[in-house]
């Protein structure tokens, strides 16, 4: 046994001693009333410090439950509303002239002017000289994307800088391929 479990014994017992003594000086109605008095203390704490917060919580919540099931039922009707909302706005890509101009203007958008747009039928013509791959690339997967394109024919020629290439692609609309 080490010196700290001897201090803690020795305590232990001295306090043990302590209470001993204390309470063999009461009389019979002294440790009547202590034992009493200790009880209702005990009650008194356990029902201040457990019971009774444990109600007003519970009281709160009852008074605070519909309003919550209330806002979950409008959040949930929100969401679907914003799901078919969502569903609605994608909408018909466009075609014809109105794709021509919305191409012409997201090519200027994304750095990519001087391309000449033609419309060909159904689809649209791009013709780019000497622009970035990376650029071309990403705007392809952008256009695709927002205009819901499609390409069906493409030439991409290498320039001697690097990473720059000469363009010629014909992209289709979803809607004018029937899909």
């Amino acid at each position: 046994m080490d010196d700290r479990e001897q201090e803690r014994t020795m305590n232990k017992t001295a306090l043990m001693n302590a209470w001993a003594g204390f309470w063999e000086g009461r009389t019979a109605r002294e440790k009547t009333l202590l034992t009493w008095g200790g009880a209702v203390i005990g009650v008194v704490v356990v029902y201040s410090v457990l019971w009774a917060p444990a109600q007003q919580g519970r009281a709160q919540l009852r008074e605070t439950l519909p309003a919550m099931r209330h806002q979950i039922a409008q959040m949930t009707a929100q969401a679907d509303e914003a799901r078919s909302l969502a569903a609605a706005a994608q909408g018909v890509p466009p075609t014809g002239g109105a794709l021509k101009d919305a191409l012409t203007a997201s090519l200027t958008q994304n750095g990519l002017a001087g391309a000449q747009v033609q419309l060909a039928g159904d689809a649209v013509s791009i013709d780019l000289k000497n622009v970035s791959f990376p650029a071309w690339t990403m705007w392809l997967d952008d256009a695709r994307r927002q205009f819901k394109v499609h390409p069906t024919q493409t030439h991409v020629t290498a320039l001697k800088a690097d990473g720059q290439v000469d363009v010629s692609a014909t992209l289709q609309s979803a809607a004018a391929r029937g899909g």
